[in-house]
């Protein structure tokens, strides 16, 4: 398969705030919701719904509990994430160096 077949990347980490996410999660380690909310500059909606993609896909680990009466949601990545994160970024880098190399 070509490297600049799309199958070749990740559906599920490809997208932008998924992404992002990711990324921020692999610097930072666990953080909880509204960090994380505020380096992204997401909606709180649109930040749940990807989290709930990369945690149906077992890349983050999302933990909700109760703190006084506020719910506090911690999130981090697991070492799938990691794998599927690094793995992402070098077909990535893959990418952008054949086409680099295809230039004239």
């Amino acid at each position: 398969m070509s490297v600049f077949h799309y199958r070749m990347l990740d559906e599920v980490v490809h997208g932008r705030v998924r992404l992002a996410a990711m990324a921020y999660l692999a610097g930072a380690g666990r953080t909880d919701f509204a960090e994380l909310q505020r380096e992204l500059d997401v909606t709180d909606g649109n930040l749940s719904a990807q989290l709930r993609k990369l945690e149906d896909a077992e890349l983050v680990k999302v933990e909700r509990e109760i703190r006084g009466r506020r719910a506090w949601t911690v999130v981090e990545l697991t070492p799938v994430g990691r794998a599927a994160l690094d793995e992402h970024v070098e077909r990535l880098a893959k990418m952008i160096e054949a086409a680099r190399g295809a230039r004239p």
